[in-house]
C-alpha cells in the first residue's frame, strides 16, 4: 500500500474536525469521492493551501470563483429581476422527506437529503446560508444555476436557483416535481446526481451534482463534430446509463446534446429529467421532446416506451459524427415528414466508418420492436472497437 501522503492526512483531520464540531454532515466518504473533489478544486484554479495540522482544515483561501454570502444574495436578488433566456430544466423524494409538491405554494421550509450532502433527522433543513455562492454556470428561463459550495464540508456543488413565478406562469410545475421524483432516486456515474432541495417563499434550489467540464452541446459546437472514438464512447456510456433507467421504469425522452454534461475526467452525465417519466406500465400516449429526437411513434401521436430512447440515441450518434441531426430541415413540417419516412442520408464529409453507420441503422428503425436493444448496442462490434471501457474521454 503506497504512503499516506500530506493531503490524505489532511482530509483525515478534516473528516475528524467536522464529526466532531459540525455533525451536520455525513462525515462518510470513501476515497474516489476525496479524489474528485479533490481534482474539481484542481480544475477549478482552486489552490490546496493546507492550515496546519493543529487545525486540521482546508484554508478557506479568497478563490476566484467564489464570493462572499452576501455578495451571493445580491448576485441572486438581482437575477430575480433580470432572467436570461435559455431552456432550464425540473424533477421527488420520499415519503418521509418533505412533499415536493409544498416548494411551489410560498411556504417558508427546505428539505435536503443524499449522499456526502445529508442532514440527519434532528437537524435544522438546509437554506442558502449553508452555500458560500460562486459564478453562474448557466443562465435558464426559470432561473440560474450557480458554482457552490457547502459551508461545513466544502463540497463543491452546483446550485440551481428556480423562479417559482415563471415556474406557475409556463404551468411546468409538474415538470420540477417529476424531475425531483426521479432524478433524486438514480445512482448512477453517467447520470448527474441530485443531492437534494429546499426553498423559500420565491425560489426553488436543487443542489446538484458539479459537473466540472461543463455542457456537452457547447463543446460539439466547438469541436463542429466528435471523432469515431469520442463517440463511442458516450454512447456506450449513454446505453448503459438508459439501461439502468429502464430497470428502474425511468423512460428519459428527451435525449439531446443539451441534457448532457461532462464529469471531471470526462465521463458523460445525464443532466435534464424534465421530459422523463416513471412508466410502470411502459406505454405513454404525451409529445414531448425535441422535435430533432422525436420518434416516429411520438411525431404519430401512437402510444411509446422505453424504446424511445434507442430512437434518440441513434439521433444522438448521427450527430456526434456528422455534427447536424440526421432529419433536420428547413421547417418542422420538413423534418416530421423526413422523421416518419426515416430519410436517412449520410454526408460525404466527415468520413465515418461503415460499423458507425451500420449502428445507426439498427438504431433509427421505424418500428419500435425492430430497434437494437441498448443491451446490444454494448456489443456492438463498432463500440467494441472504439470506446474507452471506463468511460472517459481526453483528447
Amino acid at each position: 500500500m503506497p504512503p499516506a501522503t500530506p493531503l490524505h492526512a489532511a482530509h483525515a483531520q478534516v473528516a475528524a474536525h467536522d464529526a466532531a464540531h459540525a455533525p451536520r454532515l455525513q462525515q462518510q466518504r470513501d476515497h474516489a469521492t476525496e479524489e474528485v473533489l479533490l481534482r474539481t478544486s484542481e480544475a477549478l484554479g482552486q489552490p490546496q493551501r493546507m492550515t496546519p495540522p493543529a487545525t486540521g482544515r482546508i484554508q478557506k483561501a479568497r478563490n476566484e470563483f467564489l464570493v462572499s454570502e452576501k455578495t451571493g444574495r445580491a448576485v441572486l436578488a438581482e437575477n430575480d429581476e433580470n432572467r436570461p433566456n435559455m431552456d432550464a430544466s425540473v424533477s421527488g423524494m420520499d415519503e418521509e422527506q418533505l412533499d415536493p409538491k409544498q416548494a411551489l405554494r410560498g411556504k417558508e421550509s427546505t428539505s435536503c437529503e443524499v449522499g456526502s450532502l445529508q442532514k440527519g433527522k434532528d437537524e435544522k433543513r438546509w437554506q442558502l446560508g449553508d452555500f458560500d455562492i460562486g459564478k453562474p454556470l448557466g443562465r435558464g428561463k426559470f432561473g440560474n444555476v450557480y458554482l457552490a459550495r457547502e459551508k461545513a464540508s466544502k463540497y463543491i456543488v452546483a446550485l440551481k436557483v428556480l423562479f417559482k413565478n415563471q415556474l406557475q406562469q409556463s404551468q411546468v410545475e409538474h415538470q420540477l416535481r417529476r424531475e425531483i421524483e426521479i432524478q433524486s432516486h438514480l445512482r448512477h456515474p453517467n447520470i448527474l446526481r441530485l443531492y437534494g432541495y429546499f426553498y423559500d417563499t420565491n425560489r426553488v434550489y436543487l443542489i446538484l451534482e458539479y459537473a466540472a467540464k461543463g455542457e456537452l452541446y457547447k463543446e460539439l459546437q466547438r469541436c463542429k463534430y466528435f471523432s469515431e472514438r469520442r463517440s463511442a464512447t458516450y454512447i456506450a456510456s449513454l446505453a448503459r446509463a438508459l439501461l439502468y433507467c429502464h430497470s428502474k421504469h425511468v423512460i428519459h425522452r428527451d435525449i439531446k446534446p443539451e441534457n448532457l454534461l461532462m464529469g471531471i475526467k470526462g465521463e458523460l452525465k445525464i443532466a435534464d429529467f424534465g421530459w422523463s417519466v416513471h412508466a410502470p406500465n411502459s406505454r405513454r400516449q404525451t409529445l414531448c421532446g425535441t422535435l430533432d429526437y422525436l420518434p416516429p411513434e411520438m411525431v404519430e401521436g401512437r402510444e411509446h416506451d422505453a424504446t424511445v430512447d434507442v430512437w434518440s440515441l441513434g439521433v444522438l450518434l448521427f450527430e456526434f459524427l456528422f455534427g447536424v441531426p440526421p432529419f433536420e430541415a428547413a421547417g418542422h413540417s420538413e423534418t416530421y415528414k423526413r422523421i416518419l419516412r426515416v430519410d436517412l442520408q449520410y454526408p460525404a464529409h466527415p468520413q465515418v466508418s461503415l460499423g458507425a453507420k451500420d449502428l445507426i441503422t439498427k438504431l433509427l428503425i421505424k418500428d419500435p420492436k425492430q430497434r437494437m436493444p441498448l443491451s446490444q448496442v454494448l456489443q456492438h462490434p463498432w463500440i467494441l472497437a472504439n470506446a474507452e471501457p471506463s468511460g472517459s474521454y481526453t483528447s
